[in-house]
């Protein structure tokens, strides 16, 4: 099939699945359209089994595994998403809680890497270096699903930006610890095979994060310059998709985190750029492009997932160990908030409920399947990617489903003042 040919037949099936879920199901948006994908991909695995002359599953296992998730992900939907998930946070509030954030995006995520990494090596047999990379692609939570899930739930401000802005940068500072560990598990395969040395390690680290924000920066204060000058809501709405895709593209040429270029731009447009560079007109349609761009993306992005299930091995001991690394996921998830949290509390308050809110609402998307899909292949790849997705699966349907009930049950006490 045809790339066009492809993109025409996910939109097609977002949209059916979407109306299923509208119709019968009620879920919210994204979670019901992956619901649906699964129970349909489940429905051709049982009928295949059922009559083996059929050909449905190997036809659409072959499509599956032809087409390359990762690269569409983390190449092409990643940077307008991260973009538009930005453009909602406003700097403002990033201020009041930036070290809380800061710290659960680079301590946070080298405990969840290190828990998760020698508790699946230990439970699997597997190496260590290998286990800890399953640890860094598992640890970032995905700010397509968190933020998704924010729109439904009824936070307080302040717990919302800690958890939207934790989502966004964990997400990109998570994407260059697993380049890292890459370098370091897999030394002749791969882009990154030359981090394979400690010193290498850190300057790629250095140049992934400090580069990618500087270009985020860079590029989105003179998109903001330009668009100061402009008063035309079509060209400027351009302007910025310009920016999402361009930037994006110039940050993987120069060999940046791309993620936290889109994070970095989308902040920075999102907050000075609608209050200083756009009328009140641009503004609306600047926003309702992007939650346009934003919810049909993640439909896709949902539905995509859901079809991986064809890519999975559905052997009984990795089933075993995917269910175990759920447990092992959410044990590191609490450390890697409550660690930072209880580091602070002496100095600052926080929004009742904060640590079972975080580590609940911390849930794991196509990142880190696309992440475990781009693995070299080898022994070990197989049931990387089955514990990946039913750990993703869990998250985004399990927690997801019920993360605003756990809002509501702990998170409603009067809140403190807040820094």
């Amino acid at each position: 099939m045809s790339l066009l040919q492809i993109a025409s037949l996910l939109i097609v099936l977002a949209g059916a699945f979407g109306s299923i879920n509208y119709l019968f199901l009620r879920l919210p948006s994204a979670i019901g359209i992956l619901v649906v994908a699964l129970v349909a991909s489940f429905a051709v695995i049982a009928a295949d089994a059922l009559f083996p002359g059929l050909t449905v599953e190997e036809q659409i296992r072959a499509q599956v595994l032809e087409f390359e998730f990762s690269e569409a992900l983390l190449e092409g939907m990643l940077g307008l998403l991260l973009f538009a998930g930005a453009l909602h946070v406003k700097l403002s509030d990033l201020r009041k809680a930036w070290l809380v954030i800061f710290l659960m995006a680079t301590i946070g995520i080298g405990l969840s890497t290190a828990i998760v990494g020698f508790g699946f090596s230990w439970l699997t047999g597997m190496p260590l270096l290998t286990a800890l990379v399953f640890g860094a692609l598992i640890s970032p939570t995905d700010p397509v699903a968190v933020l998704g899930v924010l729109r439904e739930a009824d936070l307080p401000k302040t717990l919302e930006t800690k958890i939207a802005g934790e989502s966004l940068f964990n997400d990109g500072v998570g994407y260059v610890v697993y380049l890292v560990l890459v370098g370091f598990a897999f030394p002749a395969t791969g882009e990154h095979a030359h981090a394979a040395g400690l010193t290498d390690a850190v300057l790629l680290f250095f140049q992934e994060a400090v580069g990618g924000a500087l270009l985020g920066i860079v590029l989105g204060w003179m998109t903001f310059r330009v668009m100061r000058r402009i008063d035309d809501y079509s060209l400027e709405v351009l302007i910025t998709l310009g920016l999402a895709f361009g930037g994006y593209q110039l940050a993987v040429l120069l060999h940046v985190s791309a993620p936290i270029m889109a994070v970095c731009a989308g902040l920075l447009i999102g907050d000075i750029g609608t209050r200083h560079g756009m009328s009140e007109v641009t503004r609306q349609y600047v926003e309702a492009f992007w939650k346009l761009i934003d919810e049909i993306l993640n439909a896709v992005l949902f539905l995509m997932i859901g079809f991986e299930v064809f890519a999975v091995a559905f052997d009984v001991d990795y089933l075993l160990s995917g269910c175990l690394a759920i447990a092992l996921a959410l044990t590191a998830r609490l450390a890697a908030v409550a660690i930072p949290v209880l580091m602070l509390k002496p100095f600052r308050s926080f929004s009742q409920g904060v640590i079972p809110i975080m580590t609940w609402g911390g849930l794991k998307g196509g990142i880190s399947v696309a992440l475990a899909l781009s693995l070299p292949d080898g022994e070990w790849k197989p049931l990387i990617l089955t514990a990946t997705y039913i750990v993703v699966v869990f998250s985004i349907i399990v927690q997801g489903l019920t993360v605003t009930r756990l809002a509501e049950r702990v998170g409603r006490a009067p809140e403190l003042p807040k820094s």
